[in-house]
Protein backbone atom coordinates (compact mmCIF):
# COMPACT_ATOMS: atom_id res chain seq x y z
CA UNK A 1 0.00 0.00 0.00
CA UNK A 2 1.06 3.45 -0.67
CA UNK A 3 1.82 5.53 2.18
CA UNK A 4 2.46 9.07 2.35
CA UNK A 5 3.06 11.52 4.56
CA UNK A 6 3.13 15.81 5.31
CA UNK A 7 5.04 16.48 8.77
CA UNK A 8 5.11 20.48 9.44
CA UNK A 9 6.56 21.88 12.33
CA UNK A 10 4.22 23.60 14.23
CA UNK A 11 6.42 26.76 15.21
CA UNK A 12 4.69 28.87 12.36
CA UNK A 13 1.56 28.70 9.84
CA UNK A 14 1.52 27.00 6.83
CA UNK A 15 2.81 28.98 3.55
CA UNK A 16 2.67 28.14 0.07
CA UNK A 17 5.94 26.60 0.00
CA UNK A 18 4.62 23.74 2.75
CA UNK A 19 1.46 23.59 0.93
CA UNK A 20 3.36 22.51 -2.64
CA UNK A 21 4.89 19.45 -0.58
CA UNK A 22 1.55 18.72 1.51
CA UNK A 23 -0.53 18.56 -1.72
CA UNK A 24 2.14 16.00 -3.84
CA UNK A 25 1.96 13.89 -0.95
CA UNK A 26 -1.45 13.87 -0.30
CA UNK A 27 -2.15 13.67 -4.33
CA UNK A 28 -0.20 11.09 -4.49
CA UNK A 29 -1.61 8.88 -1.81
CA UNK A 30 -5.25 10.05 -2.95
CA UNK A 31 -4.52 8.43 -6.46
CA UNK A 32 -3.34 5.45 -5.10
CA UNK A 33 -6.26 4.59 -2.62
CA UNK A 34 -3.23 5.13 -0.14
CA UNK A 35 -2.70 6.46 3.18
CA UNK A 36 -2.17 10.01 4.33
CA UNK A 37 -0.49 10.85 7.16
CA UNK A 38 -0.33 14.36 9.09
CA UNK A 39 2.70 13.84 10.97
CA UNK A 40 3.70 17.04 13.68
CA UNK A 41 7.73 17.32 14.05
CA UNK A 42 7.21 19.17 17.16
CA UNK A 43 10.48 17.32 19.39
CA UNK A 44 11.76 21.53 19.78
CA UNK A 45 9.40 22.11 22.62
CA UNK A 46 10.37 25.72 23.04
CA UNK A 47 9.68 26.59 19.71
CA UNK A 48 6.22 24.62 18.57
CA UNK A 49 2.98 25.89 19.86
CA UNK A 50 -0.17 24.79 20.35
CA UNK A 51 -1.47 27.69 18.23
CA UNK A 52 0.65 26.79 15.28
CA UNK A 53 -0.21 23.44 15.33
CA UNK A 54 -4.02 24.15 15.80
CA UNK A 55 -4.04 26.57 13.05
CA UNK A 56 -1.61 23.54 10.63
CA UNK A 57 -4.87 21.58 10.89
CA UNK A 58 -7.42 24.08 10.31
CA UNK A 59 -5.63 25.83 7.01
CA UNK A 60 -5.74 22.05 5.50
CA UNK A 61 -9.60 21.16 6.28
CA UNK A 62 -9.69 24.41 4.56
CA UNK A 63 -8.38 22.93 1.48
CA UNK A 64 -10.12 19.75 2.16
CA UNK A 65 -6.68 17.37 2.36
CA UNK A 66 -8.17 15.90 4.59
CA UNK A 67 -5.19 13.15 6.66
CA UNK A 68 -6.21 9.48 7.40
CA UNK A 69 -4.27 9.78 10.52
CA UNK A 70 -2.54 12.22 12.83
CA UNK A 71 0.97 11.57 14.24
CA UNK A 72 2.88 14.04 17.03
CA UNK A 73 6.58 13.46 17.38
CA UNK A 74 6.40 14.57 20.77
CA UNK A 75 4.59 11.38 21.82
CA UNK A 76 6.85 9.27 20.39
CA UNK A 77 10.67 10.29 22.09
CA UNK A 78 10.71 6.87 24.10
CA UNK A 79 10.76 5.47 20.76
CA UNK A 80 13.59 7.63 19.25
CA UNK A 81 15.44 6.64 22.57
CA UNK A 82 15.12 3.21 21.99
CA UNK A 83 15.99 3.39 18.40
CA UNK A 84 19.33 5.74 19.32
CA UNK A 85 20.48 2.67 21.67
CA UNK A 86 20.20 0.43 18.46
CA UNK A 87 22.28 2.46 16.22
CA UNK A 88 24.98 2.82 19.31
CA UNK A 89 24.93 -0.81 19.83
CA UNK A 90 25.49 -1.30 16.37
CA UNK A 91 28.28 1.14 16.43
CA UNK A 92 27.02 3.70 14.05
CA UNK A 93 26.13 6.71 17.28
CA UNK A 94 28.87 7.95 18.44
CA UNK A 95 29.23 10.75 21.23
CA UNK A 96 31.22 14.32 19.93
CA UNK A 97 32.05 17.37 21.79
CA UNK A 98 33.38 20.17 19.52
CA UNK A 99 31.81 23.17 20.08
CA UNK A 100 30.32 25.57 17.24
CA UNK A 101 33.67 28.24 17.38
CA UNK A 102 35.88 25.29 17.30
CA UNK A 103 33.88 23.38 14.10
CA UNK A 104 33.99 26.87 12.47
CA UNK A 105 37.65 26.78 12.48
CA UNK A 106 38.11 23.19 11.55
CA UNK A 107 35.94 23.67 8.39
CA UNK A 108 38.13 27.11 7.56
CA UNK A 109 41.19 24.95 8.64
CA UNK A 110 39.97 22.58 5.38
CA UNK A 111 38.69 25.36 3.08
CA UNK A 112 42.08 26.50 3.22
CA UNK A 113 43.95 23.83 2.69
CA UNK A 114 41.65 23.14 -0.42
CA UNK A 115 39.62 20.06 1.28
CA UNK A 116 35.68 19.67 1.84
CA UNK A 117 34.70 21.12 5.17
CA UNK A 118 33.94 17.89 6.77
CA UNK A 119 33.45 16.77 9.59
CA UNK A 120 36.89 14.78 10.36
CA UNK A 121 35.46 12.09 13.22
CA UNK A 122 37.65 13.03 15.61
CA UNK A 123 35.10 12.14 18.35
CA UNK A 124 35.73 8.45 16.53
CA UNK A 125 38.64 8.31 18.62
CA UNK A 126 37.83 9.47 22.22
CA UNK A 127 37.98 6.99 24.58
CA UNK A 128 35.76 6.93 27.95
CA UNK A 129 38.65 8.65 30.43
CA UNK A 130 38.78 11.48 27.64
CA UNK A 131 35.08 11.82 27.62
CA UNK A 132 34.60 11.60 31.49
CA UNK A 133 37.20 14.39 31.67
CA UNK A 134 35.54 16.64 28.74
CA UNK A 135 32.27 16.48 30.69
CA UNK A 136 34.30 16.95 34.08
CA UNK A 137 35.02 20.17 32.47
CA UNK A 138 31.72 21.30 31.52
CA UNK A 139 31.56 19.91 27.71
CA UNK A 140 28.25 18.42 26.98
CA UNK A 141 28.26 15.89 24.58
CA UNK A 142 26.15 15.09 21.26
CA UNK A 143 25.72 12.58 19.12
CA UNK A 144 26.38 12.09 15.73
CA UNK A 145 25.07 8.98 12.84
CA UNK A 146 28.18 7.13 11.39
CA UNK A 147 28.06 7.20 7.70
CA UNK A 148 29.18 4.40 5.85
CA UNK A 149 31.93 6.09 3.11
CA UNK A 150 30.32 4.88 -0.13
CA UNK A 151 28.16 6.19 -2.83
CA UNK A 152 24.31 7.01 -1.93
CA UNK A 153 22.27 6.58 -4.97
CA UNK A 154 18.22 6.56 -5.44
CA UNK A 155 16.25 7.34 -8.35
CA UNK A 156 14.45 10.74 -7.92
CA UNK A 157 11.30 10.57 -9.11
CA UNK A 158 11.65 14.47 -10.00
CA UNK A 159 15.58 14.86 -10.23
CA UNK A 160 15.78 11.26 -12.04
CA UNK A 161 19.39 9.33 -11.05
CA UNK A 162 21.29 10.59 -7.64
CA UNK A 163 23.87 10.05 -6.65
CA UNK A 164 26.04 11.45 -3.73
CA UNK A 165 29.37 10.36 -2.28
CA UNK A 166 28.91 10.07 1.64
CA UNK A 167 32.34 11.02 2.11
CA UNK A 168 31.65 14.51 0.92
CA UNK A 169 28.77 15.05 3.77
CA UNK A 170 29.60 15.65 7.53
CA UNK A 171 28.10 12.85 9.63
CA UNK A 172 24.72 14.36 10.62
CA UNK A 173 24.11 15.56 14.31
CA UNK A 174 21.15 13.59 15.48
CA UNK A 175 20.83 14.50 19.09
CA UNK A 176 21.25 17.84 20.61
CA UNK A 177 23.53 18.16 23.68
CA UNK A 178 20.51 18.59 25.49
CA UNK A 179 18.64 15.79 24.31
CA UNK A 180 16.80 17.00 21.55
CA UNK A 181 16.20 14.26 19.09
CA UNK A 182 16.93 16.69 15.65
CA UNK A 183 14.65 16.21 12.42
CA UNK A 184 17.06 13.62 10.15
CA UNK A 185 16.78 11.12 12.73
CA UNK A 186 13.23 11.63 14.56
CA UNK A 187 11.94 11.85 10.26
CA UNK A 188 13.99 8.24 10.09
CA UNK A 189 12.80 6.33 12.56
CA UNK A 190 9.07 7.27 12.22
CA UNK A 191 9.06 6.58 7.90
CA UNK A 192 10.60 3.56 9.07
CA UNK A 193 8.29 2.92 11.36
CA UNK A 194 5.00 4.03 9.56
CA UNK A 195 5.43 2.12 6.50
CA UNK A 196 5.99 5.26 4.24
CA UNK A 197 6.52 3.94 0.77
CA UNK A 198 7.03 7.62 -0.74
CA UNK A 199 8.11 11.13 0.30
CA UNK A 200 8.02 14.33 -2.11
CA UNK A 201 9.59 17.45 -0.73
CA UNK A 202 11.88 20.02 -1.41
CA UNK A 203 14.78 20.16 -3.26
CA UNK A 204 16.83 21.54 -0.43
CA UNK A 205 16.16 18.31 0.97
CA UNK A 206 18.44 16.00 -1.35
CA UNK A 207 21.55 15.68 1.24
CA UNK A 208 19.28 14.98 3.76
CA UNK A 209 17.67 12.43 1.52
CA UNK A 210 21.05 10.78 1.05
CA UNK A 211 21.85 10.12 5.23
CA UNK A 212 18.33 9.09 5.54
CA UNK A 213 18.49 6.45 3.67
CA UNK A 214 21.71 5.47 5.33
CA UNK A 215 19.98 6.10 8.86
CA UNK A 216 16.70 4.10 7.76
CA UNK A 217 19.00 0.99 6.42
CA UNK A 218 20.36 0.80 9.66
CA UNK A 219 17.71 0.79 11.35
CA UNK A 220 16.36 -1.75 9.63
CA UNK A 221 13.66 -0.67 7.22
CA UNK A 222 13.34 -0.01 3.25
CA UNK A 223 14.42 3.69 2.06
CA UNK A 224 10.80 4.92 0.78
CA UNK A 225 10.60 6.14 -3.18
CA UNK A 226 11.98 9.98 -3.08
CA UNK A 227 11.07 12.68 -5.50
CA UNK A 228 12.31 16.18 -4.49
CA UNK A 229 10.01 19.06 -6.17
CA UNK A 230 11.50 22.55 -7.05
CA UNK A 231 11.78 25.45 -4.78
CA UNK A 232 9.25 28.49 -5.51
CA UNK A 233 10.64 31.90 -5.97
CA UNK A 234 9.03 35.65 -6.39
CA UNK A 235 7.48 36.43 -9.93
CA UNK A 236 10.98 37.95 -11.35
CA UNK A 237 13.00 34.91 -9.84
CA UNK A 238 13.92 36.75 -6.74
CA UNK A 239 14.35 34.41 -3.28
CA UNK A 240 10.92 33.68 -1.65
CA UNK A 241 12.32 32.68 1.80
CA UNK A 242 11.57 37.00 3.01
CA UNK A 243 8.51 37.15 1.67
CA UNK A 244 6.91 33.88 2.88
CA UNK A 245 5.29 35.30 6.42
CA UNK A 246 2.46 37.64 3.55
CA UNK A 247 1.94 33.81 1.86
CA UNK A 248 0.53 32.00 4.45
CA UNK A 249 -2.23 30.17 3.40
CA UNK A 250 -4.28 32.02 6.70
CA UNK A 251 -3.22 35.44 4.73
CA UNK A 252 -4.57 34.05 1.43
CA UNK A 253 -7.53 33.18 2.57
CA UNK A 254 -7.89 36.59 4.24
CA UNK A 255 -7.59 38.10 0.54
CA UNK A 256 -10.42 35.76 -0.84
CA UNK A 257 -8.30 33.31 -2.15
CA UNK A 258 -10.71 29.90 -3.31
CA UNK A 259 -9.16 26.71 -2.01
CA UNK A 260 -9.99 25.30 -5.24
CA UNK A 261 -7.95 27.88 -7.09
CA UNK A 262 -4.96 27.65 -5.10
CA UNK A 263 -4.94 24.11 -4.72
CA UNK A 264 -5.21 24.02 -8.74
CA UNK A 265 -2.29 26.33 -9.36
CA UNK A 266 -0.24 24.47 -7.29
CA UNK A 267 -0.84 21.16 -8.45
CA UNK A 268 0.17 22.32 -11.67
CA UNK A 269 3.32 24.87 -10.82
CA UNK A 270 6.43 24.17 -12.08
CA UNK A 271 4.96 21.02 -14.57
CA UNK A 272 4.70 20.44 -18.43
CA UNK A 273 1.05 20.50 -17.94
CA UNK A 274 -0.73 24.11 -18.27
CA UNK A 275 -2.32 25.53 -15.29
CA UNK A 276 -6.27 24.55 -15.39
CA UNK A 277 -8.88 25.30 -12.83
CA UNK A 278 -9.86 22.06 -11.21
CA UNK A 279 -13.94 22.34 -10.01
CA UNK A 280 -13.50 19.25 -7.45
CA UNK A 281 -10.56 17.32 -5.67
CA UNK A 282 -11.70 13.84 -7.55
CA UNK A 283 -10.87 15.82 -10.93
CA UNK A 284 -7.56 17.18 -9.20
CA UNK A 285 -6.44 13.50 -8.44
CA UNK A 286 -7.23 11.73 -11.61
CA UNK A 287 -4.70 15.21 -13.32
CA UNK A 288 -1.72 14.70 -11.04
CA UNK A 289 1.13 13.31 -12.04
CA UNK A 290 4.49 13.31 -10.37
CA UNK A 291 6.64 13.19 -13.29
CA UNK A 292 5.90 15.78 -14.96
CA UNK A 293 7.41 18.39 -12.45
CA UNK A 294 10.82 19.57 -13.62
CA UNK A 295 13.88 20.43 -11.44
CA UNK A 296 14.07 24.13 -12.51
CA UNK A 297 13.42 27.00 -9.86
CA UNK A 298 9.73 27.79 -10.32
CA UNK A 299 7.92 31.24 -10.28
CA UNK A 300 5.31 31.74 -8.30
CA UNK A 301 3.54 35.06 -8.48
CA UNK A 302 0.69 35.29 -5.46
CA UNK A 303 -1.52 37.36 -8.46
CA UNK A 304 -2.07 34.27 -10.79
CA UNK A 305 -4.67 33.08 -7.62
CA UNK A 306 -7.29 35.79 -8.67
CA UNK A 307 -8.14 34.81 -12.09
CA UNK A 308 -8.86 31.55 -10.70
CA UNK A 309 -10.29 32.46 -7.82
CA UNK A 310 -12.63 34.82 -10.20
CA UNK A 311 -13.51 31.94 -12.27
CA UNK A 312 -14.47 29.59 -9.59
CA UNK A 313 -16.39 32.73 -7.88
CA UNK A 314 -18.19 33.01 -10.78
CA UNK A 315 -19.34 30.13 -11.87
CA UNK A 316 -20.99 28.87 -7.79
CA UNK A 317 -24.36 28.07 -7.80
CA UNK A 318 -26.64 30.51 -5.66
CA UNK A 319 -27.01 28.23 -3.18
CA UNK A 320 -23.26 28.40 -2.29
CA UNK A 321 -23.96 31.48 -1.85
CA UNK A 322 -27.46 31.97 -0.44
CA UNK A 323 -26.66 31.91 3.51
CA UNK A 324 -23.38 34.84 2.60
CA UNK A 325 -26.09 37.12 0.52
CA UNK A 326 -28.72 36.71 3.43
CA UNK A 327 -26.18 37.43 5.72
CA UNK A 328 -25.32 41.30 4.00
CA UNK A 329 -29.08 42.02 4.78
CA UNK A 330 -30.05 41.15 1.12
CA UNK A 331 -33.99 40.79 1.31
CA UNK A 332 -34.94 37.01 0.32
CA UNK A 333 -36.87 38.22 -2.74
CA UNK A 334 -33.92 39.85 -4.46
CA UNK A 335 -31.13 37.41 -3.37
CA UNK A 336 -31.00 35.66 -6.55
CA UNK A 337 -31.51 38.55 -8.88
CA UNK A 338 -28.60 39.77 -6.81
CA UNK A 339 -26.17 37.10 -7.13
CA UNK A 340 -26.55 36.61 -10.99
CA UNK A 341 -26.29 40.31 -11.38
CA UNK A 342 -22.64 40.81 -8.68
CA UNK A 343 -21.94 37.12 -9.75
CA UNK A 344 -20.02 38.18 -12.77
CA UNK A 345 -18.51 41.50 -11.94
CA UNK A 346 -16.68 40.09 -8.61
CA UNK A 347 -13.20 38.55 -7.84
CA UNK A 348 -13.57 37.26 -4.28
CA UNK A 349 -17.10 36.69 -2.63
CA UNK A 350 -16.22 39.67 0.13
CA UNK A 351 -16.78 41.88 -3.13
CA UNK A 352 -20.41 40.82 -3.16
CA UNK A 353 -20.44 43.62 0.17
CA UNK A 354 -19.56 46.53 -1.90
CA UNK A 355 -22.36 45.87 -4.49
CA UNK A 356 -24.90 45.32 -2.37
CA UNK A 357 -23.97 49.06 -0.60
CA UNK A 358 -23.80 50.48 -3.71
CA UNK A 359 -27.53 48.98 -4.47
CA UNK A 360 -28.94 49.93 -1.22
CA UNK A 361 -27.45 53.34 -0.54
CA UNK A 362 -26.76 54.45 -4.10
CA UNK A 363 -23.65 55.53 -5.54
CA UNK A 364 -21.91 59.15 -5.01
CA UNK A 365 -22.75 60.66 -8.56
CA UNK A 366 -20.01 60.59 -11.39
CA UNK A 367 -21.29 63.39 -13.73
CA UNK A 368 -18.90 65.62 -15.63
CA UNK A 369 -19.41 68.97 -15.59
CA UNK A 370 -20.65 69.58 -19.51
CA UNK A 371 -23.30 66.44 -18.75
CA UNK A 372 -24.98 68.32 -15.35
CA UNK A 373 -27.71 69.73 -17.26
CA UNK A 374 -28.44 66.40 -19.64
CA UNK A 375 -28.55 64.20 -16.17
CA UNK A 376 -31.29 66.59 -14.75
CA UNK A 377 -33.16 66.53 -17.41
CA UNK A 378 -32.96 62.84 -17.75
CA UNK A 379 -33.34 62.11 -14.04
CA UNK A 380 -36.81 64.50 -14.26
CA UNK A 381 -37.93 61.81 -16.83
CA UNK A 382 -36.85 58.79 -14.62
CA UNK A 383 -40.53 56.96 -13.20
CA UNK A 384 -40.47 56.32 -9.04
CA UNK A 385 -39.63 52.65 -7.66
CA UNK A 386 -39.91 50.29 -7.94
CA UNK A 387 -38.09 49.67 -11.27
CA UNK A 388 -38.53 46.38 -13.26
CA UNK A 389 -35.97 44.98 -16.43
CA UNK A 390 -37.90 46.83 -18.88
CA UNK A 391 -37.35 50.56 -16.76
CA UNK A 392 -33.96 51.10 -18.00
CA UNK A 393 -34.58 50.88 -21.66
CA UNK A 394 -38.08 52.77 -21.83
CA UNK A 395 -36.32 55.30 -19.40
CA UNK A 396 -33.38 55.70 -21.70
CA UNK A 397 -36.09 55.75 -24.54
CA UNK A 398 -37.76 58.91 -23.19
CA UNK A 399 -34.66 60.72 -22.75
CA UNK A 400 -32.89 59.66 -26.48
CA UNK A 401 -36.53 61.31 -27.56
CA UNK A 402 -36.39 64.12 -25.35
CA UNK A 403 -33.10 65.30 -25.42
CA UNK A 404 -31.91 63.82 -28.91
CA UNK A 405 -28.79 62.28 -27.66
CA UNK A 406 -28.03 58.76 -28.46
CA UNK A 407 -25.09 55.66 -27.96
CA UNK A 408 -22.19 56.63 -25.73
CA UNK A 409 -23.34 60.21 -25.26
CA UNK A 410 -26.38 58.84 -23.85
CA UNK A 411 -25.82 56.23 -21.71
CA UNK A 412 -22.62 56.20 -20.44
CA UNK A 413 -23.42 59.70 -18.09
CA UNK A 414 -26.79 58.02 -17.13
CA UNK A 415 -25.19 54.60 -15.79
CA UNK A 416 -22.27 56.88 -14.25
CA UNK A 417 -24.61 59.29 -12.44
CA UNK A 418 -27.17 55.91 -10.75
CA UNK A 419 -23.85 54.11 -10.07
CA UNK A 420 -20.81 56.40 -9.82
CA UNK A 421 -19.31 54.06 -12.07
CA UNK A 422 -18.57 53.73 -15.80
CA UNK A 423 -18.02 49.82 -16.18
CA UNK A 424 -20.38 46.73 -14.23
CA UNK A 425 -23.12 45.23 -15.13
CA UNK A 426 -26.50 45.07 -17.54
CA UNK A 427 -28.37 48.48 -16.45
CA UNK A 428 -31.47 46.66 -17.09
CA UNK A 429 -30.47 43.96 -14.58
CA UNK A 430 -29.57 46.88 -12.29
CA UNK A 431 -32.26 49.06 -12.23
CA UNK A 432 -34.54 46.31 -10.33
CA UNK A 433 -31.90 46.33 -7.58
CA UNK A 434 -31.23 49.99 -7.06
CA UNK A 435 -32.89 50.59 -3.52
CA UNK A 436 -31.67 54.67 -3.38
CA UNK A 437 -30.58 56.57 -6.37
CA UNK A 438 -28.59 59.81 -4.41
CA UNK A 439 -28.40 61.50 -8.01
CA UNK A 440 -31.97 62.39 -7.35
CA UNK A 441 -30.89 64.05 -4.27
Amino acid sequence: MTVTRFAPSPTGYIHVGNLRTALMNFLIARKAGGTFILRLDDTDQERSKQEYADGILEDLEWLGLTWDRIEKQSARLDRYAEAADELRRAGRLYEVFETPTELDLKRKKQLNMGKPPVYDRAGLGLSDEEKAKLVEEGRAGYWRFLLEHERIEWPDGILGDISIDAASVSDPVLIRADGQVLYTFASSVDDTDMGVTHIVRGADHVTNTATQIQIIRALGGTPPTFAHHSLLTGPQGEALSKRLGTLSLRDLRARGVQPMALLSLMARLGSSQPVELFSSMDELIAGFDISTFGAAPTKFDAEDLFPLTRAYVQALPFTAVQERIAALGVPDELAETFWRVASHNITVLDDLGDWWTLFRDGAEPDVAEEDRAFVAEALALLPPQPYGPETWGEWTAAVKEKTGRKGKGLFMPLRKALTGQAFGPEMADVMPLLQKIRAKG
